[in-house]
């Protein structure tokens, strides 16, 4: 039986035969807890190694020191599917020689499986491992859940690098197996488990905010999608894990037991799996440690990867076998397009992530969001950047009133017939300026610091420098 341990990443780096220009990936399932990316990089500087691509799933404010490693020259590069905090403020003020390349989480899978992105060395955090490379997310002091976003990096990297905290004898089932991983490093953590909770995963006492998931899951209901075998999925955002409560209480009051859940997922979903109003959870990020706990103890809550999850490369997602999900909104036009990279300044703050190859999956996409946020209209003439395009937006829903998208006069109608306050997006629009005033519009006309790929590779925006 042969050990892949070698003693420091600086080694395993070395043993890998890492050079310059090479592209690394990273997932983040320890979201904004992760050591790994900055330790791996700190690693990398050390042996001189400049111009490499970061290809991380998410960047989050623990990623900081980041911004050093692009500015000695170690990084020159980044792909990514989000970023928030210090690095992108940096990417927004022009800090990168090259614009940052955005995906959705199914377009990311999608670019590595093609050979679109070919990754050179795949680090993966790993909360358990053994000598011989089998890897889990649901064991060990660092336990994450699901490592969804690991795995199609570690089918298709040239070398895959497992970095844990937590070594033992025997990882078996494994999330990813020893037929895929090169070699295995012992740190003294590979983070915090307590970052992967943020303040967007926490039910909100907002009165605002629970009217309009209240609208949100009686329009679901008035759908006529709440049926058994329904399959959904929520955001993590406070409107939707409110909608998700209501939801499950009208499931209860019928009788309805659902298919599946999916996602991102929470406390708040795993509790439809205990209560028995869903026969399955699939789960490619665990978003709160009630979740991890889950997924490590009953079998019905099934790791997945980002691959089936949301790949348009795959012959056939899950995402297309959801009835309904909802979704956040920083802005929405009134064409029904929707930003979630960019503030209404063009200021980076966020990423698609799931968000566009759910809308495009699901038979009733819903975007819940208020209508003024911090005095500004949440619908707008032209949204700042493009991330979901509007054909793919069936709803939205907002404390004043819903709008449907012209598209799908037969779910106007409907909600119509039901007597929810159904009115014009414009409309909606114009009860929002009565209430802020026409605010100035700003356009950043800088160079490009980031371009903002579709789910299926193409260039839908790009976003530009701010000052």
């Amino acid at each position: 039986m042969r050990d892949k341990m070698i003693g420091s990443l600086r080694e395993a780096l070395k043993a890998m035969g890492l050079t310059d220009g090479m592209i690394l990936s990273f997932h983040h399932h320890l979201r904004n807890g992760d050591a790994v990316l900055n330790g791996t990089l700190d690693a990398a500087s050390s042996l001189g190694i400049s111009g490499l691509t970061v290809a991380a799933s998410s960047i989050f404010p623990v990623h900081a020191p980041l911004v050093e490693h692009i500015r000695r020259g170690t990084v020159s590069r980044l792909e990514v599917n989000y970023m928030s905090g210090p690095v992108a403020d940096f990417v927004s003020r022009g800090g990168m020689m090259e614009p940052v390349i955005f995906r959705t989480h199914g377009g990311r899978p999608r670019a590595i499986e093609s050979g679109e992105l070919p990754i050179d060395i795949a680090v993966v955090a790993a909360p358990s491992a053994d000598g011989r490379g089998n890897l889990t997310g649901t064991k060990g002091p660092s336990a994450c859940g699901s490592l969804g976003y690991a795995m199609a990096d570690a089918r298709c990297a040239k070398r895959v690098l497992a970095v844990t905290d937590n070594p033992v004898d025997r990882v078996a089932p494994a999330s990813i197996d020893q037929s895929l991983v090169d070699a295995v490093v012992t740190v003294d953590s590979i983070g915090d488990p307590a970052g992967i909770v943020s303040g967007t995963t926490r039910m909100p006492r907002d009165p605002v905010a629970l009217v309009m998931a209240r609208y949100a899951a009686m329009a679901i209901k008035a759908s006529g999608l709440l049926a058994d075998g329904v399959s959904f999925q929520t955001g993590a955002g406070g409107a939707s894990l409110a909608a998700a409560s209501y939801l499950r209480d009208i499931m209860r009051d019928l009788g309805v037991v659902g298919s599946f859940g999916m996602g991102g997922i929470t406390s708040h979903m795993v509790r439809f799996l205990r209560e028995g109003l869903v026969k399955r959870l699939y789960d490619v990020q665990c978003f709160d440690l009630e979740a991890v706990k889950s997924i490590a103890e009953d079998e019905r809550h099934v790791e997945v990867s980002a691959s089936l999850y949301a790949s348009p490369g795959t012959k056939g997602p899950l995402v297309d076998d959801l009835d309904v999900v909802i979704l956040g909104a920083t802005e929405i036009d009134l064409d029904f397009n929707v930003n979630v990279h960019t503030d209404s300044s063009g200021r980076i703050i966020g990423g698609s992530g799931g968000h566009s190859d759910t809308a495009a999956g699901a038979k009733l996409a819903v975007v819940v969001a208020p209508l003024v946020r911090s005095r500004l209209p949440i619908v707008v003439d032209r949204v700042t950047t493009v991330s979901t395009p509007g054909d793919t937006v069936d709803l939205l829903v907002t404390e004043r009133g819903m709008a449907v998208n012209p598209a799908r006069p037969e779910l106007r109608e409907t909600l119509d017939r039901a007597g929810l306050p159904v009115m014009s997006i414009g409309e909606l629009r114009e009860i929002a300026l009565s209430i802020t005033g026409i605010p100035r519009t700003y356009r950043p006309k800088g160079r490009t610091v980031g371009i903002v790929e579709y789910r299926d590779g193409r260039v839908i925006d790009r976003i530009s420098e701010v000052s």
